[in-house]
């Protein structure tokens, strides 16, 4: 393998995991929210098991980035559902009136930064700009809150106009519903040349004839995705859209990253990942002029188990040297199906050469593999540079970040704790302590529109 061109990197920007990490099982069509509803979650765990996954990338030699948790609860959201008094009582009456409510303004589902927007690298855009469009999420409604704040976030970090181009959220209307790089790929010949992205949709709303699921929703719609892509000012040449298999979704796969990825010119998927799967491959491989392309049958994994074990949820990243490392939760690690289509991936002709299992279990949990948590951005030297904040991970950043989490964060939330008015004291208290550290102002979420 020849080295890559260090000129142009990829960043995964990881979510790090905020302090009201808990179960509230707010996502229909997510099995793992659904099972694990309402039982004790572990944020000083989670944190410190997300920023050991950033801290093992950085040490193999690739860009790390963070992106901050955001500020809860939303009161504002709480009394605009009609509770009324001090922070306190709100707190106290959603507590026990509306525990859903309650749940919801506390969520930190914005951990799952995959979601947070649509990336397209500059090499691929016809201004030679990064452009960024946060994702408007309005397929669940806890995760509809966050569509503001990440905007906010991203407008901080990525501010240089010369350099990249952040969107607001796409209208918060169904027949653009939008779920972010979770149901984006992009192939191309490495990191440093133009790609294809591949834009994976689960609904076509002007066509009320088009397979669709049954049992769950599917969240990301055909027009949102072409939306998109002319904002971005992609070439037709650089655009291909597919479109999820309904199958797929009604076993749980409510992202296309939950049954597919791709790094460079390496696409890996599950055969039923698709609709007309045959025809949707013979699509990517015309468009790429290349065969990378490793398929999973249902009788090696089975959808169900590919949901459970998050194979497709893994990280495809390139190394330094030009190789690729799979970064996979460690539940692949114990399953013995899961393990022989990693094994049979490592001993087949191609670009991956090793793999590393990682433990994310309470991520995991929730429904969020290793590719849940980050968001993947590939920048020129001069966008790097153009960064704004501490967001970039160094040793000493790692370190800080370790003994903020250990010192802001309850070793053990119940459901229970979030009538707790001082676990929003402590919400509170640690942010306002991470502003200092990565240096620049988080938006408050009373401030807000919602």
């Amino acid at each position: 393998m020849s080295a890559i061109d260090t000129s142009v990197c990829e960043v995964n920007f990881d979510g790090i995991v905020g302090p009201t990490h808990h179960y509230g099982g707010l996502a229909p069509g997510n099995l793992a929210s659904q099972k694990n509803q309402l039982t004790v979650s572990r944020p000083r765990q989670a944190a410190l098991q997300g920023l050991a996954k950033m801290k093992r990338l950085m040490d193999l030699g690739l860009h790390q980035g963070v992106l901050p948790p955001h500020p809860r609860p939303i009161f504002s959201y709480l009394r605009g559902q009609g509770l009324q008094g001090t922070d306190a009582e709100v707190i106290a009456e959603a507590g026990r009136t509306r525990p859903d409510l309650l749940s919801m303004s506390y969520s930190a589902a914005a951990m799952w930064v995959a979601n947070a927007a649509t990336v397209s690298p500059s090499h691929d855009t016809a201004d030679g700009k990064v452009h960024l469009t946060p994702a408007n999420l309005i397929g669940t409604r806890h995760r509809a809150l966050e569509a503001d704040a990440t905007t906010q976030i991203l407008k901080s970090i990525f501010r240089d106009p010369h350099h990249f181009v952040v969107y607001d959220p796409l209208p918060r209307h169904r027949l653009l519903s939008d779920e972010g790089a979770a149901n984006q790929m992009r192939l191309c010949r490495n990191h440093g040349t133009p790609g294809i992205e591949l834009f994976v949709y689960g609904r076509n709303e002007e066509d009320p004839g088009a397979p669709s699921p049954r049992k769950f929703a599917a969240r990301q719609t055909l027009q949102a995705s072409e939306r998109i892509a002319a904002m971005h000012k992609l070439p037709p040449r650089r655009q291909l859209f597919l479109q999820q298999n309904p199958l797929a979704i009604d076993a749980g796969v409510f992202h296309n990253d939950v049954i597919a990825m791709s790094n460079e010119n390496m696409l890996i998927c599950h055969e039923q990942a698709f609709v007309n799967q045959r025809a949707s491959l013979r699509a990517v491989r015309a468009a790429m002029d290349c065969e990378l392309i490793f398929e999973v049958s249902q009788k090696e994994l089975t959808l169900q188990e590919a949901v459970s074990t998050y194979l497709f949820n893994s990280q495809l990243v390139t190394l330094p040297s030009g190789e690729m490392l799979l970064i996979c939760p460690s539940e692949c690690e114990s399953h013995s199906r899961a393990r022989a289509v990693i094994d049979r991936l490592l001993a087949e002709e191609n670009p991956v050469t090793g793999v590393e299992f990682l433990d994310v279990r309470q991520s995991m949990k929730n429904g969020g593999g290793p590719a849940c948590l980050r968001l993947r951005v590939v920048l020129t030297a001069t966008e790097l540079s153009r960064l704004h904040g501490n967001v970039l991970l160094t040793t000493e950043r790692y370190e800080q970040l370790c003994s903020w989490v250990s010192k802001h964060y309850r070793e053990e939330l119940h459901p229970a704790d979030l009538c707790d008015p001082a676990l929003a004291d402590e919400s509170r208290n640690a942010l306002a302590e991470l502003e200092t550290l990565l240096q620049f102002s988080f938006p408050q979420p009373d401030q807000l529109p919602l």
